[in-house]
């Protein structure tokens, strides 16, 4: 895992990237770690694409050769959390078809990384509608939740209840009938995860509280985390300041610091839930260095690995649509 940290772009090149043209940062890939991808697709792709594609195909490199040399437990939770790419995967073919996106760019957006195989791939991205997607995941463990869902989106014409039953469905299969365990390696991996799932009600909840619209926060809360009970959750969307101070005597208060700094002095939200990812990064990389000879390391690697791509991909679109450096830098996520 050291060496593949080794790896990882540093906030140097991220400054060299944003001054580059879509072109330049694919050659600048080809002579870094991602070159077997530029490569390979190079006389295929150019530009933006080139980047896009090599991006997608090197994440699913690295987290399929986890996979590889792990064993046992190890490679059980970290086959669990790659799952998390089967999600990703669900809502890229939901929002392809809702979005009447061509096929041919949701096959490119889907991550090979979890366990959905090319053939259920395939039968997604040529569904054309919202309730054909369902239909095709009715075997997988997505099919009932979203079935479940499908009414309320098709009443209010909104992804949100059809996003949300996926996030929710990917919790509760990560975490089921890990809680109660005595083994070390997986009381780690649990730990962690409450952690993921206490960021994202987080980042929900503020979502909901600046949005303003009448809706139930219980209706989007995830189960798993320690910061908010569902019960409690709508009273703390109502009175920011409540929940803002809750956060601050939280056991997350040196880790959501400058989040919470950054959301009061910001007019969106977008700064905040950039800081909050941030945050969740330095959490991961804390577990990472306290229990070395666990999952922790591995799962960090994974959240610092899929937020390259996400840098990286922000600096190749946005050089793509002319974004000076500094509008650029405001998108990224470095910890």
């Amino acid at each position: 895992m050291r060496s593949r940290w080794a790896l990882l772009l540093d906030a140097d090149e991220y400054d060299t990237l944003t001054r580059m043209g879509p072109s330049e940062i694919a050659r600048f890939l080809g002579e870094s770690e991602y070159g077997p991808e530029i490569d390979a697709l190079g006389s295929r792709y150019s530009g933006v694409d080139l980047v896009e594609h090599a991006l997608n195909r090197n994440l699913a490199r690295h987290f399929n050769d986890l996979l590889e040399w792990s064993q046992g437990t190890l490679a059980d939770l970290i086959s669990r959390y790659l799952r998390k790419f089967d999600a990703w995967n669900v809502k890229t073919a939901i929002r392809g078809v809702y979005s009447e996106t061509d096929t041919t760019v949701i096959d490119d957006d889907f991550i090979r990384a979890g366990q959905f195989d090319d053939a259920l791939l395939a039968t997604l991205e040529e569904c054309t509608s919202v309730a054909e997607v369902v239909e095709a995941l009715a075997e997988t463990v997505f099919g009932a939740p979203l079935d479940d869902a499908l009414d309320d989106f098709e009443e209010t014409g909104a992804l949100i209840p059809l996003e949300n039953a996926v996030d929710r469905t990917f919790y509760d299969a990560l975490l089921r009938g890990l809680n109660a365990t005595t083994e070390s390696g997986t009381r780690e991996f649990v730990k962690f995860l409450r952690a993921e799932v206490d960021f994202r009600n987080i980042r929900n909840a503020f979502r909901l509280a600046r949005s303003g619209a009448d809706i139930d926060p219980a209706d989007y809360y995830i189960e798993g985390g320690r910061l908010f009970e569902a019960s409690e959750l709508a009273s703390l969307v109502e009175n920011r300041d409540e929940l803002v101070a809750r956060l601050r005597e939280s056991r997350y208060s040196d880790e959501l610091g400058p989040a919470l700094e950054r959301l009061e002095s910001a007019d969106t939200l977008m700064g905040f839930e950039h800081a909050l990812d941030a945050s969740l990064l330095g959490y991961a990389d804390h577990l990472s260095h306290v229990f070395p000879l666990s999952v922790c390391p591995v799962l960090a690697y994974v959240l610092a690995k899929e937020r390259e791509v996400d840098n990286v991909r922000a600096i190749a679109r946005g050089r793509e649509v002319d974004l000076s450096g500094e509008e650029i830098e405001r998108e990224l996520v470095i910890l």
